[in-house]
């Protein structure tokens, strides 16, 4: 049944009144998939990304698509802490306050490990481990001094955990998230804070097309156990969960979205 991908659920009140801060979510991403998704759980949300025109567009479609929600947009770049710092002022500021981030950016690409240059691997991994550092440190610095907890959920990859030819950067920094995610979760517990993460195998969309080649997509989702690619509704929901009340007393963990084959 589940080989046919199923048209997204509705809303289900899962983050009503809950303030969000979402990074690399201007696109048609995992990012903005659950920007999207929390405005539709009850939420205001601050979207953000480093490509100022991509972010803009975003807000606008997600503001119109919202009437009755706040969405706001702060351009970061995460390999900047000082960009990093500024958006979680700034979203405290807009919204009035922060009850979740949701550490999203990452970049990836297809290198062998013996063309792999320097600059390809710190790239990588400045973006996707240290920007995801980065974030959760200032997020947790801003839950310090509030009166309140909140929530931290990362995305990560099942290439934290599996071997794929041509992908050693992204999977160390990605198996690095996974591993801040559990380091962090236990100092994060005096703040009132959970950090939980997603591990998606595959999430289909038009960014991946242009980074990822048609061929290794379709060999990719044919491995899984529906025989497919997930969509980014049905991570960007489980992201929700994590976000949500219903997970109180879930931190440190990561949840697999696969069907876990090596």
């Amino acid at each position: 049944m589940l080989a046919t991908a199923p048209v997204e659920i509705g809303g289900h009140d899962l983050l009503v009144g809950k303030k969000i801060v979402v990074t690399a979510a201007a696109g048609t991403g995992i990012g903005f998939a659950f920007a999207r998704r929390a405005l539709r759980e009850g939420a205001d949300v601050v979207v953000s990304d480093w490509h100022e025109r991509r972010l803009g567009e975003a807000r606008e479609e997600l503001a119109a698509e919202f009437p009755e929600r706040t969405v706001a947009a702060l351009t970061c770049d995460v390999t900047s802490t000082e960009q990093v710092d500024a958006l979680i002022a700034g979203a405290a500021d807009v919204l009035g306050r922060i009850d979740v981030l949701v550490n999203n950016a990452g970049l990836g690409g297809e290198t062998p490990l013996v063309e792999m240059t320097d600059e390809q691997w710190d790239r990588v991994l400045d973006v996707t481990l240290n920007g995801t550092f980065r974030a959760t440190r200032a997020v947790l610095r801003y839950f310090a001094a509030a009166p309140h907890g909140g929530v931290v959920v990362n995305n990560a990859s099942v290439l934290g955990w599996r071997a794929q030819h041509s992908q050693a950067h992204y999977a160390a920094a990605k198996a690095g998230v996974m591993a801040l995610t559990r380091c962090s979760a236990v100092e994060a517990a005096e703040y009132g804070v959970r950090i939980n993460a997603v591990a998606p195998s595959i999430a289909r969309h038009a960014f991946l097309t242009k980074v990822t080649s048609e061929e290794l997509l379709d060999e990719l989702a044919s491995g899984e156990a529906y025989g497919r690619a997930a969509e980014v509704w049905e991570i960007a929901a489980s992201i929700a969960m994590l976000a949500s009340d219903y997970t109180s007393y879930l931190t440190g963990e990561v949840v697999s979205i696969s069907s876990q084959r090596a």
